[in-house]
């Protein structure tokens, strides 16, 4: 009898990139979830005694998942294939009951041979695997989502080792906008509140965009405290705070994106477009700039903090067809 194995993942194209690394000799029957919910019903009806499960998803996270599981005392193992890769992912998803822990990227070797460590897989087993979902034609924007969450975990990563603290991260909102979107977008981050913002922008070959982190007033004093600043908090001050902050989450996100897509970005000097204001005061000059955009919105919490700030990368439309294509690389 084949071992049925689920892999739960909001994202097509990990769920066939993982579909795609299991052994092809494994004897084993295979189901898909699009998230934690759905799940843990496939669990419940016997198609998981092997999990492959995501950190971030809508409806039911990795997290709450596990918990279920734990509840109900659930028979399945599970292996957490996840972007987020803080320390203290790794902490909560052992503390939770998952066996062990794998970074997106997946990479089909250290799959193998963390299956075959536990004695879950066998090599030389009769059945040859053929899977539909892993024919499954998929997107730009879905693409694009799951390689930026790839690179906002990497981003959350740094930040977390740097302040020692857990970074929340969400899930990555990318569209094509048009200018009116793209405002309506901007001044729905931060409707209420005033915010400072830091601009930077970047090109390769092909590519070029702006990149721009939007700062919640409230958010200063703890970020100051984290990095250390023991001044008393003056505009200069936290103009160094923006700064460095930008330079962490901008420079490793677009890192991540390089890595994945195999190209090389130079970054340009961060610009401070303004502080203590509201959205649409910051944004106003840049919008004759963006008739229509690749926007990809990322919008990061810390833990037990006051902290909140918005991550937003903006791609001219010029660069889409150039992501497109390098997109075709990782769906091949």
């Amino acid at each position: 009898m084949s071992l049925p194995v689920l892999i739960c993942d909001d994202s097509a194209l990990a769920r066939k990139a993982i579909a795609r690394s299991l052994p092809k000799d494994w004897d084993i029957s295979v189901s898909f979830a699009e998230n934690g919910e759905l799940g843990i019903e496939a669990i419940r009806q016997g198609k998981g005694d092997i999990v492959f499960l995501d950190l971030n998803m809508p409806v039911m996270d990795g997290y709450q998942v596990l918990e279920i599981i734990c509840k109900e005392d659930l028979p399945t193992i599970v292996i957490v294939i996840s972007g987020d890769i803080q320390p203290e992912a790794h902490k909560k998803v052992r503390a939770l009951g998952a066996i062990d822990f794998i970074q997106k990227p997946i990479n089909q070797e250290v799959l193998v041979s963390l299956l075959a460590s536990y004695g879950i897989y066998k090599a030389g087993s009769h059945h040859s695997l053929e899977l539909e979902e892993a024919q499954a034609s998929i997107g730009l924007r879905d693409a694009m989502q799951e390689v930026s969450n790839i690179a906002m975990g990497r981003a959350g990563d740094l930040l977390a080792r740097l302040l020692d603290v857990f970074v929340l991260l969400p899930i990555p909102n990318v569209n094509t906008l048009e200018t009116s979107e793209l405002h309506m977008a901007l001044t729905s981050i931060a409707e209420n509140d005033n915010v400072s913002a830091v601009s930077q922008g970047f090109i390769s070959s092909g590519i070029s965009g702006e990149a721009l982190i939007i700062f919640h007033d409230s958010s200063f004093k703890d970020m100051a405290k984290l990095l250390k600043y023991d001044e008393k908090l003056t505009d200069h001050i936290e103009i160094e705070v923006m700064n460095d902050i930008s330079n962490i989450l901008i420079g490793a996100f677009l890192n991540g994106l390089a890595e994945q897509l195999d190209i090389h970005f130079s970054q340009g000097q961060p610009n401070v477009l303004g502080q203590h204001c509201h959205v649409a005061d910051l944004i106003k000059d840049r919008q004759a700039h963006w008739q229509k955009t690749l926007a990809i919105e990322v919008n990061f919490a810390i833990e037990n903090y006051e902290i909140k700030c918005d991550l937003l990368l903006l791609f001219t439309e010029d660069s889409i067809d150039t992501l497109t294509n390098k997109i075709g690389y990782l769906l091949d």
